[in-house]
């Protein structure tokens, strides 16, 4: 089982920041590296890889937050199927193909809508 590396954050100064914002940002995508900008000595901003942002947003919305325990008790009850069927179509394709990860397991699970539909 893979473990989790501890995340490299960085500190640079507002300046320094300003003059590497590629470099800095390159890092921050490809490594996924955080970077806590400064100034004067005092934290101003964060930088993180944009993928990584939107994920804690979305964990930070209370329907997703509710939808999430919703899955856990769905879980918890054995309301589960084995993942095979999602994974591969009996063509070879990708099951569901055109439609996005939460759409498959949505359908898939028998429920009407996702929860990330809007």
């Amino acid at each position: 089982m893979a473990t989790k590396s501890t995340p490299v954050v960085n500190r640079l100064p507002f300046a320094k920041a300003q003059t590497e914002l590629g470099r800095v940002a390159r890092r921050a995508h490809r490594d996924k590296e955080y970077f806590i900008v400064e100034e004067d000595g005092a934290p101003v901003i964060g930088i993180m890889d944009a993928d990584e942002l939107e994920d804690y947003l979305e964990l930070r919305d209370p329907n997703a937050q509710r939808d999430i325990r919703k899955g856990n008790e769905v879980v918890r009850a054995g309301h589960t199927r084995p993942a095979e069927p999602l994974e591969r179509a009996p063509s070879g394709k990708r099951a569901g193909s055109g439609r996005t990860l939460g759409q498959r397991l949505m359908r898939f699970a028998g429920t009407a809508s996702s929860p990330w539909q809007k």
